[in-house]
C-alpha cells in the first residue's frame, strides 16, 4: 500500500537534543575535553566583557563554534550558522537546546573578532597543552618542528608593482593580465589583495603562489601540537618561527632535543639551539655544502629515533589542510589566519587525545 506523504504539524516534544546523539559517538569525547579546558578559562573570558548592557553571545559558544568549523570542514561563518540551524549535533556541541535558533551571521563574525585582540586562541591551545600534560601524554624532553606553504586567499592577477596599484583597464571585475617577460619579486610587487601574503614556492620547478608560511611545535611521544605560528613566507621564516615558538615553550636550564629536516641545516640556526641548551636532531644537508650537524650528534641512538618520530608532524600538516580547510586559506591577513591555526590545531589535538585516552575523554 503506497503511503500518503501529509503536512507536518507543529507539536510539542517531551526530548532533548541529548538524546538525538549517539551515546558512541567520538564528538562525545571531545565535547567533554572541550567543556573542561573551557571551566578552566572561565575567569580569563570573564574578563572580556562588561557588566552591564545587552548580553552578547558567550564566548564559549564562539570557541566550540571555531573547534566544529575545524573539525567539520566548515569553510566561512556564514555556512556555519546555516548548518546549526538544522544539524542537531552542531546544537548539542554548543549547548543550545531544539527551538534555539542560529546565530545571525555578520553578528557571529563580529563577536568571533574579539578574540584577536584578547590572545584567547593561544589560551584555549595552552590550555589543552596542559591538559594533556596532566594525561601524561606529552613528552617534556623531546620535540620537532617544521614548517610549511599555505597558499593565500588571493591570484596572482592580483600581483602589481608597489608604486601602482591602480587595477588593470577593462576586463571588468576579473581582467587579463599578462606577466609575460616581466619579472616579479617581493621587494617589487605586493598583492592588492591581501599585501601580506608573499610570492613563494616550495622547490626548484614548483608553482609560485602567494602564500603565508606555517609553522608547527609539536612533542615527539604522541605526535601533540605544542605551538602554532603563521608568517609571512621569507627565506628563513622556518628558522625564525622555530626559535619563537621553542622560546614560548621550552623550560630555562633544561636540556632538550628538537628534530627538523635539512632545510634546519645551517651553522647559525644550530649554534643558536646550543645557546639555548637544546640538542639539535636535524637532518644533515651534505649537497654540496658541509652540515652544521656532526659525528657528535649523530653517534647517539636518540639521534636517529628523533628522526623516524618527527615525521609525525607531516600528519599534523596533513590534517589541518585537508579536515581544517588550510590547503588555501580562507582569510585575509595574518591575524585571522593566525587564529584559524590555532584553533585548528586546538581541534586536531582535541581528536587526538580523545584517541588515546577514550576511557578518560
Amino acid at each position: 500500500m503506497r503511503g500518503r506523504t501529509e503536512r507536518q504539524g507543529e507539536m510539542l516534544l517531551g526530548v532533548t537534543v541529548e538524546e538525538f546523539i549517539p551515546a558512541s559517538h567520538p564528538i562525545r569525547r571531545i565535547r567533554l575535553l572541550t567543556d573542561q579546558v573551557l571551566a578552566e578559562l572561565s575567569p580569563q573570558l570573564s574578563a572580556m566583557y562588561s557588566n552591564i548592557g545587552r548580553p552578547s553571545v558567550p564566548p564559549e559558544h564562539l570557541v566550540k563554534a571555531s573547534l566544529l568549523m575545524a573539525l567539520y570542514s566548515i569553510r566561512s561563518e556564514r555556512q556555519f550558522c546555516e548548518r546549526l540551524q538544522y544539524d542537531l549535533l552542531f546544537k548539542w556541541f554548543l549547548g543550545l537546546t531544539l527551538t534555539e535558533p542560529a546565530f545571525d551571521a555578520t553578528s557571529f563574525t563580529k563577536n568571533r573578532q574579539r578574540l584577536l585582540g584578547q590572545e584567547i586562541a593561544l589560551g584555549v591551545l595552552a590550555e589543552v597543552v596542559r591538559e594533556a600534560r596532566r594525561r601524561k601524554l606529552i613528552s617534556e624532553d623531546h620535540f620537532s618542528v617544521d614548517g610549511t606553504l599555505l597558499q593565500a586567499w588571493a591570484s596572482l592577477k592580483s600581483v602589481r608593482p608597489r608604486d601602482d596599484q591602480e587595477p588593470p583597464a577593462g576586463g571588468g571585475r576579473n581582467p587579463d593580465v599578462d606577466f609575460k617577460g616581466q619579472q616579479r619579486t617581493n621587494e617589487t610587487h605586493v598583492s592588492a589583495t591581501d599585501p601580506q601574503a608573499r610570492l613563494a614556492r616550495k622547490g626548484n620547478g614548483q608553482e609560485t603562489k602567494l602564500s603565508y608560511a606555517g609553522h608547527l611545535l609539536t612533542e615527539n611521544r604522541t605526535g601533540l601540537i605544542l605551538g602554532v605560528l603563521v608568517t609571512e613566507a621569507t627565506g628563513t621564516a622556518e628558522r625564525d618561527a622555530a626559535l619563537r615558538l621553542l622560546d614560548e615553550r621550552l623550560t630555562p636550564r633544561k636540556r632538550v632535543t628538537v628534530g627538523a629536516d635539512k632545510g634546519y641545516d645551517t651553522k647559525a640556526f644550530v649554534e643558536a639551539l646550543r645557546e639555548r641548551e637544546v640538542t639539535p636532531h636535524i637532518a644533515r644537508n651534505t649537497s654540496r655544502r658541509r652540515s652544521a650537524i656532526d659525528g657528535r650528534t649523530t653517534r647517539h641512538p636518540g639521534y636517529g629515533q628523533s628522526q623516524r618520530a618527527r615525521k609525525r608532524i607531516e600528519e599534523c600538516f596533513g590534517w589541518m589542510k585537508t579536515v581544517g580547510g588550510g590547503r588555501k586559506l580562507r582569510y585575509i591577513g595574518l591575524a585571522k589566519n593566525q587564529l584559524w591555526a590555532t584553533f585548528t590545531a586546538v581541534a586536531y589535538n582535541l581528536v587526538r587525545m580523545a584517541k588515546l585516552q577514550p576511557e578518560t575523554a
